[in-house]
């Protein structure tokens, strides 16, 4: 195998691949990225037998091969090659070594066979449909700071993605929650998408591939089956199971009866939390809003460094209400609200809050009460 690649396209070939590789591993070849020169091109696959990233280049390829080498060291060798030159890389076969050079460096890595390296990608894909880029991205940002770490409710450890009826009829529908929150978006039901099987994106393929998403140019084909799931875009590819598992029945926690609006400048709301919430306990994080006519009222009273209050406008015509939350699960939510405003839905101090962005009907949130 023997091919010349410019500095800049290896790099974020290698680099799309590489991330999904762990720092150590039992088994020596997912340590490994996958190489295979052939027709003008070079193709580079990683793997931790959960997820596979496959991406390529353009290549000048004068010999055709496919072999593995050590992922981050070939990274970090490329990474700090000198911006613009052309890399060449051969494989040896005397001594079974790759060969890495660019100008007067020259570096020599060992390699294992391509034949154990394990493919992710095989197998049907029944169901297939598109979504733009930037709807992709919109999904993944407004839920998934909600989905669970808690590693005993595996099931909750992802985005449950699935084809659902909405206010405005048939959506797709991304929802995470961890028992504490609740995040929902949903955008139209794309072609192909009614007969999904709804379907948990793992919490690592979910990072991982919003890492992607934002070098990718276009739509991005959604390939779905019982166990896994495919997003392909370019020449960017990944592959992941599926968490095993039946999402909660979350239309049950989401409130619809909550009659209390409270409705302020979600920006300015914000500030004011982060202001208040430095006085909080690193444990509890808690905050007691007190809502009343034309005001919310923030306070923290933590005996062991003091206490904070600020008040800030807000549109309120309902009986006053005193309700308390994590600073931090509101922050994470008024992060996600895209318009001026948020809009709060109350019942009692006792019962789940509904927020949501006046600006984007296709997104809710559920955020579950603290005692104040």
């Amino acid at each position: 195998m023997r091919f010349t690649i410019e500095r800049a396209a290896l790099l974020k070939a290698l680099g799309h691949v590489q991330s999904v590789v762990e720092r150590r591993n039992t088994i020596p070849i997912l340590s490994n990225v996958l190489i295979e020169a052939r027709d003008g091109a070079v193709t580079f696959a990683a793997t931790d037998l959960d997820i596979e990233i496959v991406d390529g280049a353009e290549a000048a390829v004068t010999q055709t091969g496919t072999i593995t080498a050590p992922a981050h060291t070939f990274y970090e060798i490329v990474r700090k090659l000198p911006d613009g030159s052309q890399v060449r890389v051969e494989l040896s076969q005397e001594d079974q070594r790759i060969t890495v050079a660019a100008g007067r460096s020259r570096f020599a890595l060992p390699v294992l066979s391509a034949g154990d390296f394990p493919a992710m990608s095989a197998g049907e894909f029944p169901h297939r449909f598109s979504l733009e880029r930037d709807s992709l991205k919109r999904l993944i940002d407004r839920t998934r700071f909600a989905i669970s770490t808690e590693e005993t409710r595996y099931y909750l450890n992802g985005i449950y993605l699935h084809s659902a009826v909405g206010k405005a009829g048939p959506c797709l529908r991304a929802v995470a929650t961890d028992g504490h929150r609740l995040a929902l978006a949903e955008l139209p039901q794309p072609e192909g998408a009614a007969t999904i099987p709804g379907v948990i994106i793992p919490r690592k393929t979910v990072g991982e591939l919003r890492r992607l998403v934002d070098d990718a140019d276009g739509d991005v084909d959604i390939s779905v089956s019982d166990a896994k799931i495919q997003f392909a875009f370019g020449r960017t590819t990944l592959t992941s199971k599926l968490i095993d598992g039946s999402f909660p029945d979350y239309s049950r926690v989401i409130p619809r009866g909550n009659t209390k609006m409270l409705e302020v400048s979600n920006d300015e709301f914000a500030r004011a939390v982060d202001r208040v919430a430095t006085m909080a306990a690193e444990r509890t994080r808690s905050l007691k809003l007190t809502v009343e006519a034309e005001k919310v009222t923030l306070e923290v009273s933590n005996p062991e460094f003091g206490s904070a209050t600020e008040e800030v406008e807000g549109d309120y015509s309902s009986d006053p209400i005193v309700i308390g939350f994590n600073a931090k699960y509101l922050m994470d939510i008024t992060g996600q609200i895209s318009g001026k405003r948020a809009r709060f839905m109350f019942n009692d101090s006792a019962s789940p809050t509904l927020v949501v962005d006046p600006d984007d009907a296709g997104s809710e949130f559920v955020l579950m009460p603290l005692r104040v």
